[in-house]
């Protein structure tokens, strides 16, 4: 049973909430410690506070668009400690998925650390007869790409979508479209629904899990997201933890909640 409470009222609420440690905790990254390029004010001091209590940390985020070096390197330059083994995103999911269901080449639509991700793993990204469509978020998205992911998909290709997230938080409290956006259009005219690897879907937080060694109950999940991080951590067994700093402004009754991972 977690002790976090809302706006607590008295001394012991407070130190419950603040005392209460897990052996892992699992951090979404856009919203809940950062928005584009700039991070949330205090979340890189409480991520520490944890690791100096000797608690795991990883990030995990639907956002495919990055190799894991490159979130690594954002994350330092934001002010976070962080390690490339500690950072989990859908492309790193999608890549392991494949791999785990003997599936060698994908046709992708997404951005190139998407690819490069795919092409580390060992999977084989082509437009020749591949044996998957992977579609994650693609600024550069066109009707050209589409079209092919539509024939190779009508002509068999495995449908696999990173995440399906609607859209994603920016700089300033703005919103661009997500990959759900591209997702959707792939869906709509290759008529087939994707396997979707990100959240909710648990697979990326169980992947975490198995890797870290640690048991669900132990494993806190923090995100800004009722509809992804939240739900994918309870459907991996694990408490969960909303911040009001991205998506979410509210917290729904019964949700355990902090304005934000500051107040860690």
């Amino acid at each position: 049973m977690t002790c976090w409470r809302p706006l607590p009222t008295t001394w012991f609420e407070e130190s419950c909430s603040r005392l209460k440690r897990y052996p892992l905790y699992i951090f979404d990254l856009d919203g809940t410690l950062f928005r584009g390029n700039e991070p949330i004010d205090g979340a890189a001091d409480a991520v520490a506070r944890l690791r100096a209590d000797g608690s795991q940390i990883r990030f995990l985020t639907n956002n495919s668009s990055q190799t894991r070096d490159t979130y690594v390197a954002k994350l330092r330059r934001l002010g976070f400690e962080a390690h490339p083994e500690e950072v989990y995103s859908s492309a790193i999911g999608t890549a392991a998925w494949l791999r785990e269901n003997e599936i060698a080449s994908a046709f992708v639509v997404g951005e190139p650390g998407l690819a490069a991700t795919l092409e580390e793993a060992g999977i084989a990204v082509t437009s020749e007869s591949p044996a998957s469509v992977v579609v994650g978020i693609c600024k550069s998205f066109t009707y050209d790409l589409l079209n092919q992911a539509m024939q190779h998909i009508r002509t068999g290709a495995r449908f696999v979508a990173t995440n399906a997230d609607p859209t994603y938080p920016m700089e300033g409290g703005q919103f661009i479209p997500g990959a759900g956006s591209i997702v959707a259009s792939v869906r709509t005219c290759g008529e087939t629904e994707p396997t979707i690897i990100g959240k909710p879907n648990p697979y990326l937080v169980e992947l975490i899990l198995r890797d870290a060694r640690v048991a669900a109950p132990d494993a806190l999940v923090v995100g800004d997201r009722m509809d992804t991080d939240i739900d994918a951590g309870r459907r991996a067994g694990c408490p969960t933890l909303l911040v009001l700093t991205g998506a979410a402004t509210v917290a729904p009754e019964g949700q355990d909640w902090l304005a934000s991972v500051a107040e860690l």
